[in-house]
């Protein structure tokens, strides 16, 4: 029996193979990633330069806030004036007073928007019911009203209750929810799978009990990053305060530093400054805590809903 030949056609191992010229979109990729650099380093100097004019105009003597051309760089950096800005008679009489009443004003405001954000977002997100949708939507139409369409009547309310000149105007509206809010939540609990919450039903768990002891602590980024977008507004918020507080021993500190500025006619604005930066330290300081767990929360909320 005569052996059987290979295919003529059969390529040998030792023949070379043709190798096709790589694209030249490596150069291609080079660049864009170039422009995206561009892009994200004028991204954050539109951020920062804020900022580093603050601390420059906080560093200056008074006579050289408004030299032209503008000092960048105080040759001789005045770091008393972070000191001055608390000990003049605008701020030094009650400046820790306004502190105190901004952080728990601040506090018992995040605890209202974390608190009712979570529940609402969880009955949208894990309970049916006729006409939920509609619902939901409706509440994310409410995002597009402004806050000074609702003011007069929020004044006329609260003056009925009693309530003008006391801190509850800025607390107890945040136990009601917030739209914001609402959606971010209910796009998180969306994707915590639901096979969970059969398991727990099966060991007798509740609707409660699956919200508190399942839903929540899986929602720890989602729920730091509605706390750290509350705790910025609220301590930095102005409107509210102005419009409802009048004793200024209830004053927070964005109100104190509105006065500070009406109190001098010419406004000392290197020592605005300074004052303006030590309030904003603790809304920093919070962001570079919480940052791992914000911007996860925001990252995940958008992919999976």
């Amino acid at each position: 029996m005569s052996a059987v030949k290979a295919p003529s056609t059969m390529m040998r191992r030792d023949t070379p193979v043709a190798v096709t010229p790589r694209p030249k979109r490596h150069r291609l990729d080079l660049v864009a990633r170039g422009a995206y650099l561009l892009l994200a380093l004028l991204g954050a100097f539109i951020m920062i330069f804020p900022v580093f004019w603050m601390l420059s105009t906080a560093l200056k003597q008074a006579g050289d806030v408004f030299t032209s051309p503008p000092i960048l760089f105080p040759v001789h950096p005045q770091w008393k004036n972070f000191a001055d800005a608390v000990t003049l008679p605008a701020l030094s009489d009650n400046f820790f007073r306004y502190v105190w009443n901004t952080s728990w004003y601040t506090a018992l405001a995040v605890l209202g928007d974390t608190l009712s954000g979570a529940v609402v977002a969880y009955g949208f997100a894990r309970l049916r019911a006729p006409g939920s949708t509609v619902l939901f939507f409706l509440v994310l139409a409410t995002i597009m009203v402004p806050f000074e369409a609702t003011l007069v009547p929020q004044i006329v309310l609260f003056k009925t209750l009693g309530w003008i000149d006391t801190p509850l105007p800025l607390i107890v509206p945040t136990f009601f929810g917030n739209a914001f809010n609402i959606f971010l939540l209910r796009q998180f609990f969306r994707g915590i799978p639901h096979e969970l919450d059969e398991a727990a039903t099966l060991d007798g768990l509740g609707f409660p009990g699956i919200f508190w002891r399942i839903i929540l602590p899986l929602s720890k980024p989602a729920l730091a990053a509605v706390a750290v977008f509350s705790f910025v507004f609220h301590w930095n918020d102005l409107l509210t305060p102005l419009v409802y507080l009048n004793t200024s021993n209830k004053y927070p500190v964005s109100l104190a530093l509105y006065f500070f500025t009406g109190s001098y006619g010419n406004a000392q604005w290197n020592l605005l400054m300074a004052a303006a930066l030590i309030s904003a330290l603790p809304c920093l300081l919070l962001f570079f805590a919480a940052q791992r767990y914000f911007i996860q929360g925001i990252v995940v909320s958008g992919v999976k809903g």
